[in-house]
């Protein structure tokens, strides 16, 4: 296929490709090694390439895929991620609204694993499809110790999962592997860039961009969404007072059952 343009991924000496595997279908191809980490470089590089195909080229549908055959994307690197300021609010948060809203049908090919923000990025997609006999998806978060911004919470609910699945993945932290991720309803099928394009085919998606209105379509599908991404300051400033709360709750009942030991005469 004929490359039709490149983005360099400056930290790593990764890039972005896209080329046309058919008329109308534009492959965007992500490198950065080792593991396609969701550092500032490389979400400005992929929100770069997709204003590119916004702007350049005829409406068709978007695919994405990593170029690394081992990840999709293994997720955040948390060191950048907490030594950069406002990290999920300017760097992280721009590129799962684009892709929410991007004026053509979007879909995931996930052909590795898929950990932490390699499953929000994926999430965004209005189509997935995960190979079939390798790689996992996980939200490791609960075995970190890390919240979950609220934004990418609700992307997951309202995107992913029922509620049972929401609980398996993110309060247990389950590793689902194709088959799995099938049968739970996070992707739409299992195999490569061939059942891709079938899926494509089967859809008429090509045509679906080609009135202009889906990207309005999914504004309002996925207003919930976008709202919380919009009041993104607001939505920290409740969690920093629900932070506030819970400590100052802790500290009453810590006081309470001093109390209870002191007047029982237990000692736990």
């Amino acid at each position: 296929m004929t490359e039709l343009f490149r983005v360099p991924v400056a930290s790593t000496g990764g890039h972005f490709a896209c080329t046309s595997p058919a008329k109308d279908v534009y492959l965007l191809s992500f490198q950065s090694v080792p593991d396609n980490r969701t550092t500032s470089d490389f979400l400005s590089a992929y929100l770069l390439s997709l204003n590119i195909i916004e702007a350049k080229y005829p409406g068709g549908v978007l695919i994405t895929t990593s170029a690394i055959a081992k990840f999709f994307s293994n997720g955040l690197d948390l060191e950048h991620t907490m030594s950069t300021p406002d990290f999920f609010r300017d760097r992280f948060n721009p590129i799962i609204r684009k892709l929410l809203t991007f004026p053509m049908p979007t879909i995931a090919l996930m052909n590795g694993h898929a950990f932490g923000a390699g499953v929000f990025l994926a999430a965004a997609h209005d189509y997935r499809i995960q190979n079939g006999s390798k790689g996992f998806i996980c939200l490791p978060e609960v075995d970190m110790g890390i919240l979950l911004p609220s934004t990418l919470a609700i992307l997951v609910k309202q995107k992913l999962l029922a509620p049972n699945v929401y609980r398996d993945l993110t309060l247990e932290g389950r590793r689902v592997n194709g088959p799995e991720a099938l049968a739970y309803g996070l992707v739409d099928g299992l195999g490569g860039l061939e059942e891709v394009l079938k899926l494509i085919s089967d859809r008429k998606l090509i045509q679906k961009s080609k009135a202009g209105a889906i990207g309005g379509l999914k504004e309002d599908a996925y207003r919930e969404i976008i709202t919380a991404i919009d009041g993104y300051d607001q939505d920290a400033e409740w969690r920093d007072a629900l932070e506030k709360r819970k400590k100052a709750d802790a500290a009453k009942n810590e006081e309470l059952v001093a109390q209870w030991e002191k007047k029982s005469g237990s000692k736990l």
